[in-house]
C-alpha cells in the first residue's frame, strides 16, 4: 500500500504494521523494539519513563470530556501503566485560524483539571497557528516524564499461566460517547466518556505488595487489541469470559444498532492488570474501593493453551477467537 489510510491510525493491524515496518525499522533503537507506549530510560542510575502522544479527536467536546482532558489523562495513563509516577507534562497546540478563544480557554481549564487530579505539572509547551482549513480546529501533543516506583518491574515476560486479568470498570464508554456526539445519535441517552487519569488507582495497586505482572490502558482498538498485543509472540494465551466483562446496557445497545463489537471500542479511563492468581482477589478489592474502579471486574485469565491467541468463552459456553482489530472501527476517537 503506497498511501497512508485512516486505518493506519486505528490501533489495529495496519497501525502495528506501519510502526514495525516504517518507524521501528527506520529509527532502530532497543527502546522502540519493545513496542511499548512509553520508554523506560536510565539517567545517572535513575529510571525514568518518557512518553508522547497526539490528540485529534472529533468532536473536540464530547459527553464527559474534551480534547484537553483527553490529552493530559491519556499521557498520564501511559506513564502510570509502566509502573511510574507521572511528574511533568509538556503540551504543544496547533490551532486553526479563527478558532474560538472561549473554546481554547475551556480546553486549557480541562487540561489543568486533569493535571491537578493526577498531581502532575504542565511545565512547558508550544503553540502554532495555521491557516484556516489546514487543521481541524485544534490538535494537541502532550509528552510526559515520570519516575519509576521503587521495586516495581512490569513486563510481558513475567506473565504466567494461571494469572488473572482485571479491568477497573465498564468498557466502550469513550468510543460510543464520541461517536454518538459526532453523528448526532444520542437517542435521549447520556453515555459519557470514561476519560480520566488513573495514576492514583494504579499507584494504590502497586503499593500493596501484590504480584502485578503487567498493565496496559486499552485505548484505540479496545480491550481486544490490547490483549492481543499482550500475548503476541508470547508462550501463553488469553481466555476472556464474556459474561464477566462489564458493558453498560446503553453501550451494548449502540453497538448492536451500529454493528460494532464492544471489545474493540475505545476506552480512555481503563486499565487492564495481569495479576498473580494468589493476589487477584485482593487486587480486585483494592480497585473496587477506589473511586476510579468501583465497577472493576475479573474478565479473564492467562492460559497455557493457544499461545499468542485471545479467545472468548461466550455466555452460551462456546469459544471464538478474538483477533486484533482490522480496519478503522471508530476513526478519530483520541
Amino acid at each position: 500500500m503506497d498511501t497512508i489510510m485512516l486505518e493506519h491510525g486505528s490501533g489495529g493491524r495496519m497501525m502495528h504494521s506501519l510502526i514495525r515496518d516504517v518507524f521501528v525499522k527506520g529509527f532502530d533503537s532497543p527502546h522502540l523494539r519493545k513496542y511499548e507506549d512509553s520508554a523506560v530510560l536510565e539517567i545517572m542510575d535513575k529510571k525514568i519513563v518518557f512518553t508522547t502522544d497526539s490528540y485529534v479527536v472529533d468532536p473536540i467536546f464530547f459527553p464527559g470530556g474534551d480534547i484537553g482532558m483527553l490529552s493530559v489523562a491519556g499521557t498520564v495513563n501511559d506513564i502510570a501503566v509502566m509502573g511510574a509516577i507521572p511528574n511533568f507534562i509538556s503540551c504543544g497546540l496547533i490551532l486553526e485560524e479563527g478558532f474560538s478563544r472561549e473554546d481554547l480557554q475551556k480546553i486549557v481549564d480541562s487540561m489543568k483539571q486533569a493535571a491537578d487530579k493526577s498531581s502532575c505539572t504542565i511545565v512547558t509547551g508550544d503553540t502554532k497557528v495555521v491557516d484556516r482549513g489546514k487543521v481541524d480546529k485544534i490538535f494537541i501533543n502532550t509528552s510526559a516524564i515520570g519516575t519509576m516506583i521503587d521495586g516495581v518491574s512490569l513486563s510481558k515476560e513475567s506473565i504466567k499461566p494461571g494469572d488473572k486479568i482485571l479491568i477497573n470498570g465498564f468498557i466502550g464508554d469513550h468510543g460510543i460517547a464520541v461517536l454518538s456526539k459526532r453523528e448526532g445519535m444520542e437517542f435521549g441517552t447520556s453515555i459519557k466518556s470514561d476519560v480520566q487519569p488513573l495514576n492514583m488507582l494504579i499507584k494504590e495497586l502497586l503499593s500493596n505488595g501484590l504480584t502485578i505482572r503487567f498493565m496496559r490502558d486499552p485505548t484505540r482498538g479496545g480491550i481486544a487489541t490490547t490483549l492481543n498485543e499482550i500475548c503476541d509472540g508470547m508462550g501463553f494465551g488469553i481466555e476472556l469470559f464474556e459474561e464477566m466483562i462489564p458493558v453498560r446496557d446503553e453501550v451494548r445497545g449502540y453497538c448492536e444498532l451500529l454493528g460494532l463489537d464492544p471489545l474493540y471500542v475505545a476506552n480512555e479511563g481503563k486499565v487492564i492488570a495481569v495479576v498473580g492468581r494468589e493476589d487477584s482477589d485482593k487486587a480486585l478489592e483494592i480497585m473496587k474501593r477506589h473511586p476510579d474502579g468501583e465497577a472493576a471486574a475479573f474478565i479473564g485469565e492467562i492460559t497455557e493453551e493457544n499461545a499468542g491467541t485471545v479467545s472468548l468463552r461466550t455466555t452460551i459456553g462456546s469459544h471464538r477467537i478474538v483477533d486484533m482489530l482490522s480496519g478503522a472501527q471508530l476513526p478519530r476517537i483520541c
